[in-house]
């Protein structure tokens, strides 16, 4: 596997931590997932009992093109404030609608570095890329991948970011996010 952890900088951001706003899993590989109110990482792995959760590639598309590739997509992140902004924009989404597991408050996930670290619950995650809007977005509510292409600067994708287990543990909603960043010069999230 390829090793993604990065020496982190203990300091935390100056920012008060972000909370745990939803969790959802799914052990089929649907679009959406089941909301829960306790997921339980496992290093290495991901979300316990979720179609997503294994060392190598999960996504379907990447394991029949590379099976062996190792699984930098072990836990999808989105943040609440996506959710309400869409909302104003005239589409209704529900916790897990995006097969998100874990829906964040108050965090600019999309803003963070690569390797930044999430210390969420016992469990810590270590952050691997966008995740970038596939054509199944548009057949799960037609016209949704548009909106989630942003548009002027920034990070191109708005729908969410991806990570690995670092060290596991239970999370539970409403839990506190604390943030390490990588030391040395940041790297923007790339698409995964």
């Amino acid at each position: 596997m390829v090793a993604l952890h990065m020496q982190v900088d203990v300091q935390a951001s100056n920012q008060p931590p972000g909370r745990v706003a939803g969790l959802a899993s799914d052990d089929k590989h649907r679009f959406s997932k089941s909301a829960r109110d306790v997921l339980t990482l496992l290093a290495g792995v991901g979300v316990e009992g979720d179609a997503h959760a294994g060392p190598l590639v999960r996504h379907r598309y990447l394991a029949r093109r590379h099976p062996l590739m190792p699984n930098l997509r072990q836990v999808h992140l989105l943040p609440s404030e996506l959710l309400e902004a869409l909302r104003a924009e005239g589409c209704e989404l529900a916790p897990g609608d995006l097969g998100e597991n874990v829906l964040t408050s108050g965090v600019a996930l999309a803003s963070l570095p690569l390797g930044a670290l999430l210390k969420i619950g016992a469990a810590t995650i270590e952050l691997t890329g966008l995740r970038t809007p596939c054509v199944l977005i548009d057949r799960f509510k037609a016209g949704l991948q548009r909106k989630l292409i942003a548009s002027g600067s920034g990070p191109p994708y708005r729908c969410g970011v991806m990570g690995v287990v670092r060290s596991g543990g239970a999370v539970a909603v409403g839990a506190t996010i604390e943030i390490a960043f990588p030391a040395g010069a940041w790297r923007a999230l790339p698409a995964l």
